[in-house]
């Protein structure tokens, strides 16, 4: 069985999806997707939506919209690769505030010339802003793709500079 909830956000309604470790019966975030994305999950017949189980995970959420928070504290389960999943960690790393270059993360997890690979997982991310693959940019600086449309990361990584400027202040 599969969980969901939709929170309302600045940026749209966003869906949460979480899954139940059957042994140890811990519940864990598995997506975060902004209504509308590109790889948006369809609701299947086993979707059952359940706010109690996110309450936690909007929480975060909502506190990272309003600028009291900037890293979250969740139990995670996204399905990938073993590859996919080293690059989703990769990107926890990247400070809230700032951006980094593709080419900087496949550096950091293997080498540049991985690059392609690296942007691939980049944009299969299924928890969106808690991996903030947002914060992943091109070379030159310029916003490239982001499953969420550019807009939202524009919008996204406008809220965090303007958050992370006035804790300096």
């Amino acid at each position: 069985m599969t969980n969901y909830t939709l929170i309302g956000t600045p940026v749209g309604d966003i869906m949460l999806v979480g899954v139940r470790d059957e042994t140890s019966e811990q519940f864990a975030l598995s997506g975060v997707y902004m209504v509308g994305q590109r790889y948006e999950p369809t609701l299947g017949p086993d979707w059952v939506r359940d706010e109690r189980l996110f309450a936690d995970a909007a929480k975060q959420l909502l506190a990272y919209f309003d600028g009291d928070l900037k890293d979250f504290d969740l139990p995670l389960a996204p399905a990938g690769s073993a590859f996919q999943r080293t690059v989703w960690t990769a990107l926890r790393d990247i400070p809230f505030g700032t951006t980094c270059a593709y080419g900087e993360v496949a550096q950091r997890i293997a080498d540049r010339t991985k690059t392609r690979a690296v942007a691939a997982a980049i944009g299969r991310n299924p928890i969106g802003i808690v991996v903030p693959c947002h914060r992943v940019v091109g070379a030159d600086g310029s916003l490239t793709g982001y499953a969420g449309g550019l807009a939202r990361k524009r919008w996204l990584l406008d809220h965090e500079a303007m958050v992370a400027g006035s804790m300096l202040g």
